[in-house]
């Protein structure tokens, strides 16, 4: 027993350096990016769909950047893809930038994206090879493969994005999704995705000197420099982590490890879609909204969704062994009653609106 913690101790170290630099840099780099914001008038406008009420900066993904990358450059080994999916950060960094800065359209945003997902697909060859039996599935013809791993990134990269309406809700999501993640690779990862510890545990340092400013009430928040960048390394984690193949029901413990921004971004598009209109026209239907509809304030609304993905995570590493199938059966009829019950108090909310306006 004593070799194998020594060894676990000596392995654990780096990551603990490459999370406390970016933690550093993380936490100095905000309170300049928000006095030069506040200087130049680079503030975000409260309007209709926002909860803040104040001009505030979104340009704390610049924050989380520099933390990030430096210490993977300083602390990680770059192979096995690694190089590719910074190259990747670093385009969705600009693109980001640029929206946060003078907004851009979604097509370019989305080209840009494509762009990434190219790069780490086909030069890093990072995708999705099978589905593991899901539906007598096994292995994926390559235009399949590859096809499939580029909905994957794009709709998690997404999905990120658009759970970041909150003081703190973004950015504690991804901490429990990188944590979780980067504890598998610490555990199983080897020589194959050991490094993609250090990219979890880097950009929890990054995420956690950010969250320092960013819970209630938030003096900078991420903006889309922020959430496409963890949306793009969050999606290659999950599928480096399905690949891996160390535990049984990999895909479906991904799926459960993205529960909240997955959900979300899943039912938000269905209701959309329901009522005849785009799913990419922005509403007041999330998650976080309709909680704080029903009277939950701010930080108990980020406490539950981040309590809410830690339980379902806690489920699906329990009952692994039950299979992808089973694992996936119950992750749909859970979504299924929470958004009943979502909808349920929503409608019986109105009703009472119009009761009381009689």
């Amino acid at each position: 027993m004593l070799p194998h913690f020594k060894f676990m101790e000596q392995s654990l170290l780096p990551l603990i350096l490459s999370s406390s630099w970016a933690f550093l840099i993380a936490i100095f780099a905000v309170p300049s990016i928000v006095r030069v914001a506040h200087l130049k008038n680079i503030l975000d406008q409260p309007n209709n769909r926002t909860i803040h009420e104040s001009l505030t900066p979104r340009l704390g993904g610049l924050a989380v950047f520099a933390g990030f990358m430096s210490a993977l450059t300083i602390f990680t080994d770059l192979n096995n893809g690694v190089q590719q999916l910074l190259a990747g950060c670093i385009i969705l960094f600009f693109i980001g930038l640029k929206d946060d800065l003078i907004s851009i359209s979604a097509l370019k945003k989305f080209a840009v994206q494509l762009l990434a997902t190219g790069i780490v697909m086909f030069m890093a060859d990072i995708r999705i090879t099978s589905f593991q039996g899901i539906f007598g599935i096994g292995e994926l013809q390559i235009g399949i493969s590859y096809g499939f791993t580029f909905l994957v990134i794009i709709g998690i990269t997404n999905a990120v994005n658009l759970i970041d309406g909150l003081d703190g809700l973004a950015g504690t999501i991804v901490l429990v999704i990188a944590a979780t993640f980067g504890i598998y690779f610490y555990l199983y990862g080897g020589a194959a995705y050991g490094n993609y510890a250090a990219v979890a545990f880097c950009l929890m340092g990054g995420i956690l000197g950010f969250l320092r400013y960013n819970f209630y009430k938030a003096t900078i928040f991420m903006g889309d420099t922020g959430s496409l960048l963890c949306g793009f390394i969050v999606s290659v984690l999950a599928i480096q982590f399905i690949e891996m193949r160390m535990i049984p029901a990999s895909p479906a413990v991904a799926l459960g490890i993205l529960f909240v921004p997955l959900f979300d971004t899943v039912r938000v598009s269905l209701i959309r879609m329901m009522k005849g209109s785009s799913p990419f026209i922005p509403d007041r239907n999330h998650i976080h909204h309709r909680l704080l509809a029903m009277g939950f304030n701010q930080i108990s609304t980020v406490v539950t969704l981040g309590l809410m993905n830690i339980i379902v995570i806690l489920f699906v590493v329990k009952f692994a062994a039950w299979g992808n199938l089973n694992l996936l059966l119950a992750l749909l009829v859970f979504s299924v009653v929470l958004s009943a019950i979502l909808g349920v108090y929503k409608s019986r909310r109105r009703s009472a609106e119009r009761v009381a306006k009689v």
